[in-house]
């Protein structure tokens, strides 16, 4: 629009006018002296609603055109979502479904780890079912799935964020997708139970490698394939004491 004025007379009442402007605080957007845009034209709990659903969208869209990673970003998805919640997972286990429950407690590139009372379980992807909420047990908000951040953290976080996060689990599963053998590693000396279809094997984690874990009972120590590794249990003392004790009685009779 042409106002037949020179550019420093048109800036000079355009600055005036705005200092001239009658301010109407926007009590939904505004925090303190700063305002931000709303994220679209619709209201804020409609836009979360459409947000949630365009990522289910895409979500499907791309597990349905890598038919292959199908399985592992539905459950990743999931798993995500029901993060410290109460699940039910069923296992493939020698051609039948055994059911599995417990905490989600951390989310892996190609497993998921669950914790009860008694029990820390590994369970590979490929080997799961189907998972799902327990009936008569509450849906959490998202909120209880965040983690506290408070002040000297954030300022480790930007400041030396490798260190930080290595020391501290809950943070490597905030920020990285671990592979199983990658967890692995940094269970070793935990005593474990290794369920395959053929057996179940006890002993102490020695050694991962890209093929299997090895586990070392009192007696002998066997290499359990992940290719063949329905999950995984951690042992407790009482087992381990049980299984010790089985060993020795079994070298002393041979």
């Amino acid at each position: 629009m042409r106002t037949g004025m020179r550019h420093s007379d048109y800036l000079k009442n355009l600055l005036e006018d705005r200092r001239n402007e009658v301010r109407q605080i926007d009590p939904i957007h505004e925090v303190g002296n700063q305002i931000t845009s709303p994220p679209s034209a619709t209201p804020l709990e409609e836009n979360k609603i459409i947000a949630e659903y365009l990522e289910q969208r895409n979500l499907h869209t791309l597990a349905n055109a890598v038919p292959e990673f199908k399985k592992t970003l539905i459950l990743k998805k999931f798993f995500k979502m029901k993060r410290n919640q109460e699940v039910v997972v069923y296992i493939d286990h020698q051609g039948t479904a055994k059911e599995t429950s417990g905490k989600v407690n951390a989310i892996g590139r190609d497993f998921v780890i669950l914790t009860n009372l008694k029990d820390r379980i590994w369970i590979p992807y490929k080997t799961v079912l189907s998972a799902n909420s327990p009936a008569g047990v509450p849906t959490y908000e998202n909120a209880h799935q965040n983690f506290i951040y408070d002040n000297d953290l954030k300022r480790k976080l930007t400041t030396n964020f490798g260190e930080t996060v290595a020391k501290r689990d809950v943070l490597i599963h905030q920020f990285f997708e671990e592979s199983l053998r990658g967890n692995l590693e940094r269970w070793k000396g935990v005593w474990v139970k290794a369920v395959t279809p053929e057996e179940t094997v006890w002993g102490k984690i020695i050694s991962v490698t890209e093929e299997g874990v090895l586990l070392q009972s009192v007696s002998s120590s066997r290499q359990i394939a992940f290719n063949d590794l329905s999950h995984l249990i951690s042992a407790r003392l009482f087992n381990r004491v049980l299984l010790m004790g089985k060993n020795m009685l079994t070298t002393l009779f041979r």
